[in-house]
């Protein structure tokens, strides 16, 4: 796998229809600098407005992947970023004049050769692989459909489908060299559906771009000729629709035996482009589709931006920490002797953490409270535990290093046990809800796996104030 970032030389075009709208459109692949990304930019729109491709900015998984962020959209993006991350191009710009790229043959060959036209061009910085050191599992019990990522020192996939189809059946594929492979082997792996799904996806007003030149029928059912001219001429094409007798329709030939399960593998690469860095993993897919596949790359994605924010903040790994003093001093604004959390042993990124405090007879707060009976106030706890969700709310926030916590309600606060020195105070906060600017959060703070002290929390993310000159 390559080390270095890179881009491309050139802007290059291609324009045509795209799958679904039917819309036509011209596409410009630019070169970007480092650290950029994949960004699609509207250029028919007021302001070209900009549409990072990260798992964060789905807003459909219906028949493709839809990136939109308010009233701006880009659809079927999946082949694409295929082409993309098959490539290995990390910071490229994607100005397009349309609401859903050209859809070519339906495979993501016709955007491999013009990205080749373009050449390649190495940056000077480093790529910033995603290591997976963990297993990192999806599942669907509805869909019967599993995702794993296991530890692996390069970039390989396995996918699996089973449609319970003669004219299809059980298929499966791998990637295990994506620079040797992916052009050869899967770029050119056209979109598929079945015959009994053509006419409901017209029906959703989809497939506008469609015909047999651009997707592969599958034949699931009998359909006498009456019916398929009436479909041909529901869907606009004007090419005669025969059942043929190799299980596809018109009897188009399959440039591989299984390029339907290589379509999916295809399709998974592009959706997984939206973790938003390139992974080192070895994924295995039973099943897969967009859905999944977005979902999966949510939850890696969520893993990738931990490990960045651990790698910003806590300068030294320690075994068991995640954030140490000196780290929570870089994300907290708190100091002595008012800094209540002493380390961060666990933090699932947008979701819940665990902060440790060692409660000593050096505390400031004992001789007053009590004079030889010293115990820690609950109020002083509650504080605690606060600080512990601040480090997971800034870390959950664009731009930490300019935000402050304030806290706006503590409810459903219970005592349950005094908390005296020689403790070690381990506070759960889990995130509850989140809106721009307000979250809530369930804490609990134990002493010896015993539950001492719990609440409600709820705060609001707001600008630091802005230091003024004298």
């Amino acid at each position: 796998m390559l080390e270095q970032q890179r881009t491309i030389k050139k802007s290059v075009s291609m324009s045509g229809i795209g799958l679904h709208t039917g819309a036509e459109c011209t596409m410009t692949f630019k070169p970007a600098p480092e650290n950029y990304g994949i960004r699609f930019i509207r250029g028919d729109l007021g302001g070209n407005p900009e549409i990072v491709a990260i798992a964060d900015n789905v807003i459909d998984v219906s028949r493709g992947t839809t990136l939109g962020i308010g009233d701006v959209k880009v659809h079927t993006v999946e082949h694409v970023l295929a082409a993309i991350a098959g490539l290995q191009i990390d910071n490229i710009k994607i100005d397009i004049d349309g609401i859903e790229p050209p859809v070519g043959d339906g495979s993501a060959m016709p955007y491999v050769k013009v990205l080749q036209s373009a050449g390649f061009e190495t940056q000077n910085s480093p790529k910033d692989y995603l290591i997976i050191d963990k297993t990192v599992m999806f599942h669907d019990e509805d869909k019967d459909i599993d995702i794993v990522a296991l530890p692996l020192d390069d970039y390989r996939l396995t996918v699996m489908v089973d449609y319970q189809n003669p004219a299809l059946g059980s298929q499966h594929t791998g990637l295990f060299d994506i620079e040797k492979e992916f052009v050869d082997d899967f770029a050119s792996a056209r979109t598929f559906c079945f015959l009994s799904e053509v006419e409901e996806l017209a029906d959703q007003g989809l497939i506008k771009g469609g015909d047999l030149d651009n997707a592969v029928v599958i034949v699931d059912r009998q359909v006498d000729e009456k019916d398929l001219k009436a479909l041909g001429k529901k869907i606009g094409i004007k090419e005669e629709f025969k059942l043929g007798k190799n299980g596809i329709l018109n009897n188009k030939d399959l440039r591989y035996k299984n390029e339907p399960v290589r379509h999916k593998l295809l399709d998974l690469i592009g959706d997984l482009a939206l973790i938003g860095a390139p992974i080192k993993a070895q994924i295995l897919a039973a099943r897969p589709g967009h859905r999944a596949n977005v979902e999966f790359a949510k939850k890696v994605r969520k893993l990738y931006q931990q490990k960045k924010l651990v790698k910003k903040y806590q300068l030294v790994k320690k075994e068991g920490v995640v954030f140490d003093t000196a780290a929570i001093e870089r994300i907290l604004p708190h100091r002595y002797p008012f800094l209540l959390v002493d380390k961060i042993i666990e933090l699932d990124f947008d979701n819940r953490v665990v902060g440790v405090k060692s409660v000593t007879a050096n505390e400031p707060f004992f001789p007053g409270h009590f004079p030889g009976n010293p115990i820690m106030p609950g109020v002083l706890i509650l504080e605690a535990m606060a600080q512990t969700g601040g480090v997971l709310i800034l870390n959950s926030v664009s731009d930490p290093n300019e935000k402050l916590v304030y806290f706006m309600q503590i409810n459903n606060a219970k005592f349950r046990k005094p908390v005296v020195p020689g403790d070690q105070l381990y506070m759960e906060l889990e995130l509850v809800n989140k809106r721009s600017k307000f979250v809530t959060m369930k804490g609990k703070a134990y002493v010896d796996n015993v539950l001492v002290a719990e609440a409600e929390f709820m705060a609001g993310v707001v600008d630091k104030p802005k230091k003024t000159e004298s």
